[in-house]
Order: structure tokens, then sequence, then C-alpha cells
């Protein structure tokens, strides 16, 4: 799942609508609709997005949210480690390698190492 999907997700199980319901609106299969929930298919595009932004009719803080994670939501992310030290070509090869065997807690760790950098 990303984190895209997953608040899409939270959205419209919120508001009670079906991925049915909500494909049919949005004039995209429910298959697609729940290949992007499920993170199965890559960051959804700009007008996309806007759809669904106007969908559920939020505003502000929250569609700059929904903006935000689909901007880091790319399932099949490439990571190009050039003129980069080798420690960090070699951490990008290890997490490739590892992410599928590490805890919940592990990356949630891993994550706010990063995101709270100084």
């Amino acid at each position: 799942m990303t984190p895209f999907g997953e608040k899409v997700r939270e959205l419209r199980k919120e508001r009670g609508i079906s991925q049915k319901q909500m494909a049919k609106k949005l004039a995209i299969s429910s298959a697609y609709l729940s290949a992007l929930e499920h993170g199965h298919r890559g960051r959804p595009s700009w007008p996309l997005i806007q759809q669904i932004i106007s969908f559920f009719n939020i505003i502000w803080d929250e569609a700059e949210e929904l903006e935000s994670l689909a901007r880091i939501s790319h399932p099949r992310i490439v990571v190009n480690t050039s003129g980069l030290s080798a420690e960090a070509t070699e951490l990008v090869n290890l997490l490739n390698r590892e992410i599928r065997n590490m805890k919940q807690s592990q990356i949630e760790e891993m994550l706010n190492i990063i995101k709270n950098k100084d």
C-alpha cells in the first residue's frame, strides 16, 4: 500500500463510498482504483489527483496533504546513487534487499530518523 492509496481508502470509507461508486464518478475502472489504493499502480496523474480532491470536496491543508502523499507514493522507486558515497549506495541496496523482512517498528524508526534529520 502507498501513503496516497491509504489516504484515499480512508477518505472513501469515512464517507461510506464504494470503490465502484467512486470509480464511476471519476470515469476510471474500479480495478484501477483498487490497484491505486493497494499500491499496485504508480502515482496518479496530476489531473486525477485534482479530480479526487474535488470528489471528496477537500480544501487547503487536506488537499495539500493528499497532493504531498501522491508525490511520495510511487511503489517502484528507482534510486540513482551515482556520485554519492559508497555508504549511500550500500544503504540503498541493503534497504532494497531487506525492506520486506523488516518489522513495522523498524520501518517506523527509520522513517523518524529521516523525517527528523537536523
